[in-house]
């Protein structure tokens, strides 16, 4: 790095940090330059994240430009002692991605996208996956496995796993990741492949961040289908709804497979199964031969038929409108789990019985579907022992800013948590409630020694990610 881009960078740390009033400890690292304009809402909005239940606000903000950028402001951090958290789209629930007295590093200005060529793409870590979308469409190409809600960071998702309604198909999202550029804790920059650093490779994909940033990503990609026949199939109850789930997913007749439990806003739950076929040309699929057999309320069905992006931008839909309500900025206390197949039914039951439609809000829902467990190869996914494990995830979205209730949720997710554990359930770790150490040890099980042991390689002063508290 030149004399005046390491100016620059630690000018750039000076000026965040004095907007945030605690300057002391960086304004003497920054005294060889003067301090580019920052925009003054950096350390407020590092503070904050999408969940709006935690509040930390950082020492400094920094928005790298390359790799080489991050790689100084590592070692500059480690030398003092500062913890260092990366933010994509601020999308976490229970800051996860905050450092509070410590480093936030924006990174949506590294969202640049590389080549495209017929089986992979290249691109940031701060770039959207609807970025990674309008840059592979027009090759007919995409992701195997894309996230519901497309505005969430490469980088962001595949830190954690990112699972989609092709998960039970094609993996997670790190299931399909070729190779990773990374900025580990001590300020190397490495890229690692199943071929090259493959330990660091393991630990990288769904480590939460622990052991490295993540600045480019090469993705696999697949023919992108032409369009979608949809069917949002309806339910009298959790015990038909889970047989049929489980009849399409044997036969396989959906590319795409959710479903979910939704309030009827009169006090009962509405019981959804969601299903996709992807086809080419005029060739749609035959109804009958799809839906045959299947006890659903067959007049309250919705088959509609799009094109592969319409179906893509279904969340961005929900998106407007809880932004023009104000329900996007509410907290989202999100409890996200997998239960075992062969409990799932009956323990999802019970807990829906203690359930009202107020816990989850008008327009939240509970998940809840089948998936093989057989696709999932990522070591630091965890999934329950079986071969079949069902998303029960809770998508609270409350209708006010109550604190005192988003509170209580957050206490009822530990309480649920808990339960599912000791039911042979396994955490989605995106979930709004506190872990300890000993929950995470608990969480990794037999990989736990796996991450521990890269944590010591690559972040052996534990800078990175703090907000997990796992080290």
């Amino acid at each position: 790095m030149t004399t005046n881009k390491r100016t620059l960078l630690r000018a750039g740390l000076t000026a965040t940090a004095a907007l945030a009033a605690k300057a002391t400890g960086l304004a003497a690292a920054a005294r060889a330059g003067e301090a580019p304009s920052i925009a003054g809402d950096a350390v407020t909005a590092a503070a904050e994240d999408f969940g709006h239940l935690i509040h930390r606000k950082p020492q400094a903000v920094l928005r790298p430009a390359s790799a080489a950028d991050i790689a100084e402001l590592m070692r500059w951090a480690e030398s003092r002692g500062l913890k260092v958290a990366a933010r994509g789209q601020g999308h976490s629930v229970f800051g996860r991605a905050m450092a509070e007295g410590g480093v936030v590093l924006d990174m949506t200005a590294m969202c640049t996208i590389h080549d495209v060529q017929p089986d992979r793409i290249s691109v940031d870590a701060g770039a959207t996956w609807s970025a990674v979308l309008d840059a592979t469409l027009p090759h007919g190409l995409t992701p195997p496995v894309l996230t519901n809600y497309l505005e969430l960071s490469v980088g962001g998702t595949l830190a954690v796993g990112g699972i989609g309604p092709t998960t039970f198909r094609h993996g997670m999202q790190t299931d399909n990741v070729l190779a990773l550029d990374v900025v580990t804790g001590d300020g190397r920059h490495l890229t690692c492949s199943p071929s090259s650093n493959p330990d660091l490779f393991d630990a990288i994909r769904a480590g939460l961040g622990q052991c490295g940033i993540i600045t480019r990503a090469t993705l696999r990609l697949v023919r992108a289908p032409e369009r979608v026949r949809r069917f949002n199939l309806f339910y009298a109850d959790l015990r038909s709804l889970t047989a049929d789930q489980r009849t399409v997913l044997t036969d396989g007749r959906f590319d795409q497979l959710q479903g979910a439990i939704l309030p009827d806003g009169a006090g009962a739950w509405r019981y959804q199964l969601e299903g996709a076929v992807q086809y080419d040309g005029q060739a749609a699929p035959d109804d009958d031969a799809v839906l045959a057999g299947l006890s659903d309320q067959r007049s309250a069905a919705v088959i509609s038929d799009l094109t592969y992006i319409e179906d893509l931008s279904a969340f961005a839909r929900l998106e407007s409108l809880l932004r023009s309500n104000g329900q996007w900025f509410h907290p989202h206390p999100w409890l996200l789990t997998f239960l075992r197949g062969s409990n799932a039914e009956q323990l999802a039951g019970d807990i829906l019985a203690e359930l009202n439609n107020s816990d989850v809000g008008p327009f939240g829902r509970i998940t809840y579907y089948p998936m093989t467990t057989k696709a999932l190869c990522t070591p630091l996914v965890r999934m329950p022992d079986e071969s079949i494990a069902f998303p029960f995830n809770l998508i609270r979205i409350p209708a006010s800013k109550d604190a005192a209730k988003a509170e209580h949720m957050v206490i009822s997710n530990r309480a649920l948590y808990e339960r599912l554990r000791d039911a042979g359930g396994v955490l989605y770790p995106v979930s709004a409630f506190p872990m300890s150490q000993n929950d995470w040890k608990d969480h990794f099980g037999p990989r736990w020694s796996l991450l521990h042991d890269a944590k010591q390689r690559y972040d052996p002063l534990a800078t990175l990610t703090p907000g997990y508290t796992m080290f």
